[in-house]
C-alpha cells in the first residue's frame, strides 16, 4: 500500500466519500487510488474553482465534507475565490493538493509555488505530509479539521513521493470533533431579559436559518416579543409557505440603515454583526443606530443548536408555542411581456416543494427573489464572501449532495462567466439543474455602486468596463456546447415553457432570460 491508497481508505473510513477534482500530474497516484474504490464519488470539473465551489454547495446540503482534489500552488489559486466564498459560509471543505515530490523542490521548475502561504490566506488549517508514513494520520486530522467549528476550510499538501511511497496503512477509526463553545447560563438569561425588552432584535445565522432549528428560533421570537432578523448574504435559508418570519437585511447601506432605525439591542446567535458590503463616502461602516447594542451570544462557529434551545428553555417556549409563518399563496402564472417582477411571480408559482435555490442573480434577483417568500417550501443558498462565479460549480455540489431534489441555479450572465465550465459537469453527471441566467449584457451592479460613490454620470472608458457587449454572449450557444440543453426566453410564455420543461426533465437545462433594460 503506498500513501494515496492509505488517504483514500482513510478518507472513506471518516465519512468523506465524495471529491470534486481537478488534477495534474503530482496527483496521478492519488487518482490511481480513487480509481481502486468505486465507493468513492469521484467528479471531474474543468476549472478549480468548479471544486471548491461544488464542495461548499455540496456542504451546505448534506452538512458534511467533502474533498477536492487540486494541482500546485496555480491549481490553488484558481480555486482561491470559491475557497473564500466557502469559508465565509462555514463550509467544511478537505482539499488535497498535489506538490512536486520533496527531493524535486530544491529545483527552480516551472510549477513550483508557495502552496502553503497561498493556502494560509484562507484556509484555517494547513498541513505538508512529511513522508508517506504520515499522510494516513494527516487525512484524518485533515478531516477532523473540515469537520470542526461547524464547519472550517482544511488543506493538506501531499508532495508527489508521498502519495508513491510505502505506507502501512490508513486510520480507519473516525478522530473526534472537539464540541463547539457553548455560552453560560448567565449569558443566556442576560440576552433573554435583552430579547424581551422594547426594540430588540435576534439576529440569527448558519444552521438556525433552516429547519429545525428555524421554527425554534421563530418560537423565541414570539415568546419574547422581538424581532427576527437575517443578514444580507448567507449560505442557506429555508424560504416559502411555513418558514417563519424574518426580516433580511438588504444589499444597500442606506435602505439597511432604515431596516434597523429605532432598534435598541441585536443579540446574534450563529452571525456576525451586520456591515456595509463596502466603504461609501460620508455613510457608515455599520447600519444599525449609534445607540443600539450589538451583542454576540453564539458566534457562528460556536454551537448553535445548543444556545437556541437553551434560550428557549429560559423563555419559556413550549410545544405549544405558536409562531408567525409565510402562507402558501402562490400567484397566477403570468404571460405577454417579459418584467422581472413577472419572473419572480412565474417562479414562485413552479417551484416544486423542496426545491433548492442557487441564487447569484444580483440585480435581477433583487426583483425576483421577494415573490418567493410565499411559495412552496424550498432552501435557498446565496452567496457569502462576495466572490462571484458561485451559483453554478454550488448548484453542482448541492445536486450531487442531494439527487433526489430538484435544483434551480439563478446567476448573471457576468457571474456566471467565471465558472459556465461547470455547465460540462451538470452535463456528464446528468444533474437535475435548472440553469436561469438573467442577461442583462452586463455587470449591472457595477453601474449601482458607480453612483453609490458618487459618481454621477460616466463616459465610454467606464462603460466598456461594466458591459458585455460587442460581443454580445450567446448563452444558448455557450450552454450547448458544453452539452446542456438551452432556450432563449424573451417573453414570459416562453419562460414559462422553458421552466416547466426544465423541471419535468431529469437532467440539466438552461434558459437565457433577456432582461428589459434598466429603468
Amino acid at each position: 500500500m503506498n500513501g494515496a491508497q492509505s488517504l483514500v481508505k482513510t478518507f472513506l473510513s471518516n465519512g468523506l466519500d465524495t471529491v470534486f477534482a481537478n488534477p495534474g500530474t503530482s496527483e496521478m497516484h492519488f487518482v490511481a487510488a480513487l480509481d481502486d474504490h468505486p465507493e468513492m464519488t469521484c467528479v471531474l470539473c474543468l476549472f478549480e474553482g468548479g471544486t471548491t465551489g461544488a464542495a461548499d454547495g455540496f456542504y451546505r446540503m448534506k452538512r458534511d465534507v467533502a474533498g477536492t482534489l487540486l494541482h500546485l500552488a496555480p491549481g490553488f489559486g484558481n480555486a482561491f475565490a470559491n475557497l473564500h466564498n466557502a469559508r465565509k459560509a462555514g463550509s467544511g471543505i478537505v482539499n488535497v493538493v498535489g506538490d512536486h515530490a520533496t527531493h524535486h523542490l530544491r529545483y527552480e521548475s516551472p510549477l513550483k509555488g508557495d502552496i502553503q502561504g497561498i493556502s494560509q490566506a484562507v484556509s484555517h488549517w494547513t498541513r505538508v505530509s512529511s513522508d508517506a508514513e504520515s499522510v494516513a494520520s494527516d487525512g484524518a486530522a485533515a478531516a477532523q479539521a473540515a469537520r470542526s467549528q461547524n464547519g472550517q476550510i482544511a488543506t493538506l499538501v501531499l508532495p508527489a513521493n508521498t502519495a508513491w511511497e510505502v505506507a502501512s496503512g490508513p486510520i480507519t477509526s473516525a478522530l473526534h470533533v472537539p464540541r463547539p463553545y457553548r455560552p453560560s447560563q448567565e449569558a443566556i438569561d442576560a440576552a433573554v431579559k435583552r430579547l424581551k425588552a422594547p426594540n430588540a432584535a435576534l439576529m440569527i445565522g448558519g444552521a438556525a436559518l433552516f429547519e429545525p432549528l428555524r421554527s425554534l428560533a421563530g418560537k423565541i421570537a414570539s415568546v419574547t416579543g422581538c424581532r427576527l432578523l437575517a443578514d444580507t448574504l448567507i449560505p442557506r435559508i429555508a424560504k416559502g409557505a411555513g418558514a417563519a418570519r424574518l426580516d433580511q437585511l438588504v444589499y444597500p447601506i442606506s435602505p439597511k440603515m432604515a431596516q434597523l432605525e429605532g432598534t435598541a439591542s441585536i443579540t446574534l446567535v450563529g452571525a456576525d454583526r451586520p456591515v456595509a458590503f463596502f466603504a461609501y463616502p460620508d455613510k457608515p461602516s455599520t447600519p444599525e443606530p449609534a445607540d443600539c447594542a450589538v451583542s454576540t451570544l453564539c458566534a457562528p462557529h460556536d454551537d448553535i443548536d445548543w444556545t437556541l434551545w437553551a434560550l428557549a428553555d429560559t423563555a419559556g417556549v413550549t410545544s405549544k408555542t405558536v409562531f408567525e409563518t409565510y402562507p402558501l399563496d402562490m400567484p397566477d402564472i403570468p404571460s405577454g411581456a417579459l418584467t422581472l417582477e413577472k419572473v419572480g411571480q412565474a417562479l414562485a408559482a413552479l417551484i416544486p416543494e423542496n426545491a433548492i435555490l442557487c441564487n447569484e442573480s444580483v440585480t435581477s434577483g433583487l426583483k425576483v427573489v421577494p415573490l418567493l417568500a410565499t411559495a412552496r417550501p424550498h432552501d435557498m443558498l446565496g452567496g457569502t464572501g462576495g466572490a462571484i462565479g458561485l451559483c453554478l460549480p454550488c448548484a453542482t455540489g448541492a445536486a450531487i449532495a442531494c439527487p433526489d431534489r430538484k435544483i434551480i441555479a439563478m446567476t448573471g450572465d457576468g457571474s456566471a462567466m467565471y465558472t459556465l465550465q461547470s455547465l460540462w459537469t451538470m452535463a456528464r453527471e446528468s444533474l437535475d439543474i435548472t440553469v436561469i441566467v438573467f442577461a442583462n449584457r452586463g455587470y449591472q451592479i457595477l453601474r449601482e455602486e458607480l453612483q453609490n460613490v458618487g459618481v454621477e454620470k460616466f463616459g465610454r472608458n467606464a462603460q466598456a468596463m461594466f458591459d458585455v457587449e460587442n460581443p454580445t454572449l450567446d448563452w444558448v450557444s455557450l450552454a450547448k456546447g458544453h452539452g446542456v440543453p438551452a432556450t432563449r426566453a424573451k417573453d414570459m410564455d416562453s419562460f414559462v415553457r422553458a421552466v416547466s420543461a426544465g423541471l419535468d426533465s431529469d437532467g440539466p437545462s438552461l434558459i437565457e432570460v433577456v432582461c428589459p433594460p434598466p429603468e
